[in-house]
């Protein structure tokens, strides 16, 4: 515990070895072409931890060539990719079933308890303020394990040194003001007054982004208003961060195109070809 309170981030496991350091291209591991390299840090302790290959032009270029024999018909990487679709439609009851195992819960008392992860939530409601203090960053000594927080490299550190960041809470927040428009990667939120639905809604979407959304009510009518009028490719209800291999995952406006998962991620990785045969005389 640091003289200001704030706990000590545990340090990195000893001789933690780190074994994969070059450039996968063509399902091997090259060295750079060019020889550089460049150091990676453990945001806990801002210890070095290793050199790793770093990829320049022409190591991109190995890479498109590469990517481009693969897609060849009759390439080995083809034959796999066919082999895996037939296990897959064979095996199809199966993993729906493992599938449905696993999809997300909802609880009674998530509103505000359980907001967290890689998708950022920004605008909260009063309270959240008091769920967040005092939270801890439970990496157990080794940073590659599950965190609640991430390292990032602004001011407020938390403890003397390292990358984390101190979950912090901004009120009387306004529209134009930068924080109310774009995405915090950190713990950062937030609060935001709203007099109505259809202010909030305008409000919601008055920003170039819209990947998720998320929205924490016990009025079933409300969520239901809101989750179809905002702009956003995913919107969880008294949830956050609940993805699965069968719901479509992808953003409007400037949040990207197209989508993975689900039947529509298919899409991306498909041509459609018209073929048209003129027949001299019918076969019958």
């Amino acid at each position: 515990m640091s003289s200001s309170g704030v706990p000590d981030l545990p340090a990195l496991l000893i001789d933690l070895k780190i074994q994969y350091t070059k450039i996968f291209i063509n399902n091997e591991w090259h060295n750079s072409v060019s020889g550089k390299k460049f150091p990676v840090f453990n945001p806990a302790t801002e210890e070095e931890l290793c050199q790793v290959e770093e990829g320049d032009k022409e190591d991109v270029d190995k890479a498109v060539k590469a990517a481009r024999e693969a897609f060849q018909i009759g390439s080995p990487w083809g034959r796999l990719l066919y082999k895996l679709a037939d296990l897959i439609e064979r095996d199809r009851l199966l993993l729906a079933t493992m599938e449905s195992m696993n999809g997300g819960k909802l609880y009674s008392d998530a509103y505000l308890n359980d907001l967290a992860g890689c998708i950022k939530t920004s605008r909260y409601c009063a309270g959240w303020a008091d769920k967040i203090q005092g939270r801890t960053i439970p990496i157990d000594g080794n940073f590659f394990t599950y965190t609640r927080h991430e390292p990032i490299g602004v001011c407020g550190q938390w403890g003397n040194k390292g990358y984390f960041v101190q979950p912090t809470v901004f009120s009387s927040v306004t529209d134009e003001m930068r924080i109310a428009k774009e995405e915090i990667f950190g713990p950062v939120q937030q609060i935001m007054k709203f007099k109505s639905l259809d202010d909030v809604i305008k409000r919601a979407n008055n920003t170039f982004y819209g990947l998720s959304a998320g929205i924490f009510t016990k009025d079933i009518d409300k969520a239901i208003t809101i989750s179809s009028a905002l702009q956003a490719g995913t919107v969880w209800v008294n949830c956050y961060g609940v993805v699965s291999a069968q719901c479509p995952f992808g953003g409007f406006k400037m949040s990207g195109n197209g989508r993975e998962l689900g039947e529509y991620g298919f899409h991306e990785y498909t041509e459609v070809k018209t073929v048209t045969v003129e027949i001299c005389q019918k076969n019958s």
